[in-house]
């Protein structure tokens, strides 16, 4: 499988993603997690996983209107944030939505 590898950008939000949850404890879930690691290794991404990180960007695009701690801080993250970031966050949304429509 040749796949898709991950620009640096999305390696390093999922990378942020993982040493936020390690610190507080909260957001994402096993399968975020997954895809993290994977995301940060640069690993290839197969056109089924472009299609589920795209999906999952467009699901949860209303976490970022959660009122419990804050969307983008660093230093009290929301779980919805942490989690955005293990899916590699803004950068992977364009990543995914630009192969998704063949740019």
């Amino acid at each position: 499988m040749a796949g898709h590898k991950p620009p640096e950008t999305v390696a390093k939000a999922a990378a942020k993603g993982l040493e936020l949850r390690a610190r507080f404890n909260r957001g994402g879930t096993d399968v975020g997690v997954h895809r993290a690691e994977q995301l940060q290794a640069r690993r290839p991404v197969s056109d089924d996983d472009i299609t589920a990180i795209s999906s999952y960007f467009k699901r949860h695009a209303v976490d970022k209107e959660a009122k419990a701690h804050e969307w983008g801080d660093d230093d009290d993250p929301s779980a919805g944030y942490i989690a955005w970031l293990l899916w590699g966050g803004d950068a992977g949304e364009r990543w995914a939505d630009d192969i998704k429509a063949g740019r």
